[in-house]
């Protein structure tokens, strides 16, 4: 397996020592927090499994996916987060509860350790049971449930939209082990579809977000030509412009200085940056993910950990001079997608391994029909 690389811009060495980073932080049970000490959440937790399978921290890795299997309830949920012993905030996100899926197809793709993919199908399968039961007539999915099993009453593009990506990797680890799902495959249909279209009404607005601009492309929901207007749309919104006059906070080689996690605030994140190139990526434009990718070295501590974010011009980190575990994983991610490095580098970046997307009509979704009916 060829580890994580991007080069003339960061060594696999580099990048092994951000993961072990990653490693550092995590708890004796698997868990990985944001934070020492802080919280963590089953999406950000598989990321950084992620992060850590691509270069060579296997144990760790597939620890945090033990904790996964630990920690799911007999419904197919997680809480959306979780503390050291105990649960943060018991509301079930959807979105968070989906990302196993892309995980577990990760590891499958780096490692094809069959026992691994078999004995994580009932996690798999239980957890997107639970967010298809969001699923409204229309496509789109419920960001999620009280813990009194009341569903929240609207959806968010970037949820959606990831879940989107979600419920693909989940359709291919399906038909690895043998278990057809053609009602995922319908629900997959109609969700690409109304991420892809969004019909008034279907999200809250969140038009400030970085990820609600970018995730329909990085979920494959927007894909070929659309792709690039779709982001070339509003990226003088979101892209920090390099300053023309060389500035001291300007990127090696010019270029951008990354992505604003909002619109209105010039607070560049190193996780959204990393999506953002992945997103370009995918879209075909490889110098501007390249570009991306290059802005975030400013982020880039002495330790290999990487700073959440930087507020530009005045260089002033936010949160004060925090490191996240879901950074640096991002930012690894983002490397083997640009390098193509290892067996499962193209999971954000190449969606032809992954199963097609049925092309629907604007009927709405009729009842799902379970293998079991």
């Amino acid at each position: 397996m060829s580890l994580p690389e991007v080069p003339g811009v960061l060594d696999a060495e580099q990048l092994v020592v951000t993961a072990g980073t990653i490693a550092e932080w995590q708890l004796p049970d698997g868990m990985i927090p944001w934070i020492p000490g802080g919280h963590a959440d089953p999406w950000n937790h598989t990321e950084a499994a992620m992060a850590l399978a691509v270069t060579g921290h296997l144990d760790q890795a597939e620890a945090a996916y033990q904790w996964l299997v630990t920690t799911q309830h007999e419904n197919g949920a997680w809480h959306q987060y979780y503390v050291a012993g105990g649960v943060e905030d018991p509301k079930f996100d959807a979105n968070v509860i989906a990302y196993v899926a892309t995980g577990v197809w990760h590891h499958w793709l780096l490692t094809s350790d069959r026992g691994f993919l078999e004995s994580m199908w009932g996690v798999v399968e239980r957890a997107i049971d639970f967010v298809l039961d969001l699923q409204t007539p229309r496509g789109e999915i419920l960001w999620a449930r009280h813990p009194d099993g009341t569903p929240w009453s609207f959806a968010l593009l970037t949820g959606s939209s990831s879940i989107c990506h979600s419920l693909r990797c989940a359709v291919a680890v399906a038909e690895e082990t043998g278990h057809e799902r053609p009602d995922w495959e319908l629900s997959l249909g109609h969700l690409a579809h109304v991420v892809r279209t969004r019909p008034d009404g279907a999200f809250t607005p969140k038009n400030r977000w970085a990820m609600d601009w970018y995730y329909p492309v990085l979920s494959g929901a927007i894909s070929g030509d659309d792709a690039l207007t779709h982001l070339d749309a509003r990226r003088d919104e979101f892209v920090i412009a390099n300053p023309a006059n060389g500035a001291v906070n300007s990127v090696a080689d010019g270029g951008s200085l990354g992505v604003r996690c909002v619109s209105d605030k010039h607070w560049a994140t190193a996780a959204e940056t990393s999506e953002c190139a992945m997103a370009y990526l995918l879209a075909g434009d490889r110098a501007t993910a390249t570009d991306l990718f290059r802005a975030t070295l400013p982020m880039r501590q002495a330790d290999g950990r990487y700073l959440t974010g930087i507020v530009y011009p005045d260089l002033v980190t936010f949160p004060t001079e925090e490191c996240s575990t879901y950074t640096s994983a991002a930012v690894v991610l983002a490397a083997d997608a640009l390098g193509g490095c290892s067996p499962a580098s193209g999971v954000f970046v190449d969606h032809r391994a992954l199963p097609d997307v049925i092309a629907v009509d604007e009927l709405p979704l009729r009842t799902r029909v379970t293998e079991n009916d």
